[in-house]
């Protein structure tokens, strides 16, 4: 279906994107993959190009436009050229870390920390997750003291995304000193690189996203300056509810792309393949698969391109973003697992692009608040 979601501003963005992406990641991407890591200099030179920090204003060296539709179409190629692991870490930096600089920074903050946010000499992460908590934001357990013009913190934090590379790094951690105020006691710090007492520990090894670094963090006695809170004393349980929608919607964004791309693919496959003397395209069962999700893709779509525009507009929601992520992640299991039966035995070799697409596809379910939580936060929209 035509889409008519881009104009012609955001179509040459694309293209120039992926004339980047083609030349800088696509060539290393094995390399990186099996390293566990995407190089720092990729984002200084995404940054020198201009696709980071789209929505920041010009005075501090951004594109100075709000208009979510750049990000969508910098994550759909991302998916189309299959470099997912190392383009997640941009993703990450522009979606989900960016809105809250962009929001919860004072002036002072804001000259101090954007404009190496744009060039991509300051690489940012967002660290919620504890290893003990989960989904469960209100019961972390990493505490800030205040201690003259500093907070002292202590905790620990896992499965960070862009933990190794991150300078910047957006902390949830506990204020107040009331263990009964699950949520009022809870406040947002930047913790810079080279603090004392802030260690990263291992590169996680995981299921696929090799290409991403995905670390713990430690925080021993770590004196953070009072210049680096968010916004206010206590107000963090609310300013992450405030941003996780558009954390939400951007992996709903990627998810989909993923899809659609492992879809274009197995078309191509199947049209090429043949079993039985004739292509595989030629089978009933082929078609009558790849038309059911080609239905869903094109359904998917609509509804995230909608969501996008109330994005741009201020008006996307929990609940709806919620949708988003949960229909788009789980329909991206179901792509993934029948592109991959699609392609039988060679599927399962990693040199074939579905096997990849399959492993890194399974923790979108999860990461950004799981299909149960989605479903809760959807529950509670419709007064259940």
């Amino acid at each position: 279906m035509d889409r008519k979601h881009y104009d012609e501003d955001h179509l040459a963005f694309g293209d120039a994107f992926r004339a980047f992406v083609d030349k800088t990641i696509v060539p290393n991407y094995v390399e990186w993959e099996a390293a566990g890591i995407t190089p720092r200099d990729v984002f200084r030179e995404a940054g020198a190009s201009g696709f980071l920090g789209m929505a920041v204003p010009e005075q501090y060296g951004g594109g100075g436009v709000a208009d979510y539709r750049f990000n969508q179409i910098l994550n759909e190629q991302i998916a189309e050229a299959g470099v997912t692991g190392s383009g997640l870490g941009i993703s990450l930096h522009n979606d989900t870390c960016l809105p809250y600089f962009l929001s919860f920074t004072s002036d002072e903050q804001k000259q101090r920390w954007l404009p190496g946010i744009v060039s991509g000499e300051l690489i940012t992460a967002v660290a919620m997750t504890e290893p003990g908590a989960g989904s469960d934001l209100a019961g972390l357990r990493t505490s800030a003291k205040r201690d003259g013009d500093h907070y002292v913190v202590n905790g620990a934090k896992t499965f960070i995304t862009n933990g190794i590379n991150a300078d910047l790094v957006i902390t949830a951690v506990k204020t107040g000193s009331d263990p009964a105020d699950r949520r009022g006691g809870m406040s947002l710090l930047i913790l810079e690189r080279g603090m004392d007492g802030f260690e990263r520990g291992r590169n996680l090894h995981k299921l696929g996203l090799h290409s991403q670094d995905t670390s713990e963090l430690s925080f021993t006695d770590v004196r953070v300056p009072v210049e680096n809170l968010l916004g206010d004393e206590g107000e963090g349980f609310n300013q992450l509810t405030q941003k996780l929608p558009q954390e939400r919607l951007s992996i709903a964004v990627s998810a989909l792309a993923e899809a659609t791309a492992a879809f274009k693919e197995t078309v191509q496959y199947v049209r090429d393949r043949k079993a039985f003397g004739q292509s595989i395209a030629s089978f009933q069962n082929t078609k009558f698969v790849l038309a059911d999700l080609a239905t869903d893709l094109d359904i998917a779509q609509a509804y995230i391109d909608r969501c996008v525009d109330r994005l741009s507009a201020a008006e996307l929601n929990a609940a709806d973003a919620a949708k988003a992520k949960y229909y788009c992640t789980e329909l991206q299991g179901r792509v993934m697992d029948r592109c991959l039966q699609l392609h039988g035995g060679y599927g399962f070799m990693s040199e074939y692009a579905i096997s990849r697409r399959y492993a890194d596809a399974r923790v979108t379910r999860i990461y950004g608040g799981t299909s149960e939580v989605m479903k809760t936060v959807i529950s509670k929209s419709i007064g259940l």
